[in-house]
């Protein structure tokens, strides 16, 4: 009996540090994000500071740059766990709910003020049915006002209708809405935009000067049409499962780290973003104006007919649109 007592021990004691081991929380985490850009390398410093704060028990991975796939494989991994998390644009976002998609709405949202005002109080209700879906949101953030860049000069409506326009694949209601407003959508993976660009397959892009310029995208399509179409924001998640396994006592600490370096994020892109557009103006992107962007914004409004109930839940899009018009409101008076 003591024999195997002391047998027992001996295999507890060496099994002690494997399963402390395996109370660690490693969150692996995907990303679109160019590899070294100020996105990954903030998610980078995020996850140095969790781990600090977590006395080294929880462990943030960050993959960017598409390794893992576009934002639809991405969300798809997390769904059978070998994602536990991901930084996704609204278009990513919709594989989870097509609710935050609504602040992206073209044409809608227009200025840093407006967007501030709409996710103050957007923010916490796109959270909560986050959350109904299973995933845990860590912050938001945003990518930048989304202009036309294209391998040929466009400057009016007539122009960029019959470009052939690079789509994101996974919602077919969205190629529907691009359709709408007279465009030619291309429908592929946004892991392809690089090749189809080469081959001619699409010719015209819609990226915000920050990605663009990052990701070196502007290389392969030089020309930019300065007229900002949307605003494209995402948000930082992870499953609500492997957030659960995090200690009770770490989960606010880490949760303060997130939504600090959402903020960082974001005042990192808005920073950048007229710096991108000078650097890439420097290095070869010619930048264009157009005569007529009331052209543009009628093609938006046909566009949002289809956005409406289609894309977006049309309670949570006249919510935003309400917002957006309260926010207007309240510039006007000062």
């Amino acid at each position: 009996m003591r024999k195997t007592a002391f047998g027992l021990a001996l295999l507890l004691a060496a099994l002690a540090p494997l399963s402390s081991a395996r109370a660690d929380v490693v969150i692996k985490l995907g990303t679109l994000a160019p590899n070294g850009s100020a996105w990954h390398t903030l998610l980078k410093e995020m996850g140095q500071k969790w781990e600090q704060a977590s006395g080294g028990k929880v462990k943030l991975r960050v993959y960017p740059g598409g390794v893992l796939g576009n934002e639809g494989d991405i969300v798809k991994k997390m769904r059978i766990g070998q994602l536990q998390g991901a930084a996704l644009t609204t278009i990513g976002l919709h594989d989870i709910t097509p609710d935050a998609q609504a602040v992206d709405v073209p044409m809608m949202v227009d200025s840093w003020a407006t967007l501030d005002y709409v996710m103050d109080r957007m923010g916490p209700k796109l959270e909560r049915i986050i959350e109904s879906k299973g995933y845990v949101t860590l912050g938001w953030s945003e990518v930048g006002f989304v202009r036309f860049f294209s391998t040929k000069k466009i400057t009016s409506l007539p122009e960029a209708q019959a470009a052939k326009m690079f789509c994101w694949e996974g919602d077919p209601a969205s190629a529907e809405a691009w359709r709408a407003g007279g465009f030619h959508p291309v429908v592929m993976s946004s892991t392809e935009i690089v090749t189809a660009l080469q081959t001619g397959l699409i010719d015209t892009v819609p990226l915000a000067p920050l990605y663009a310029y990052q990701s070196r995208m502007f290389e392969k399509a030089k020309y930019m049409l300065d007229l900002p179409w949307a605003v494209l924001t995402g948000a930082t998640v992870v499953r609500k499962e492997e957030w659960d396994k995090v200690p009770a006592d770490v989960k606010p600490k880490l949760l303060e780290i997130s939504r600090e370096y959402a903020k960082k994020i974001a005042a990192e892109v808005r920073r950048m973003d007229s710096d991108a557009l000078e650097n890439m103006a420097k290095q070869g992107l010619v930048v264009l104006k157009t005569a007529d962007p009331a052209a543009f914004a009628k093609a938006a409004q046909k566009a949002e007919s289809v956005v409406r109930g289609k894309v977006v839940p049309a309670e949570t899009c006249d919510e935003v649109k309400k917002l957006v018009e309260e926010a207007h409101a309240q510039s006007a008076k000062k």
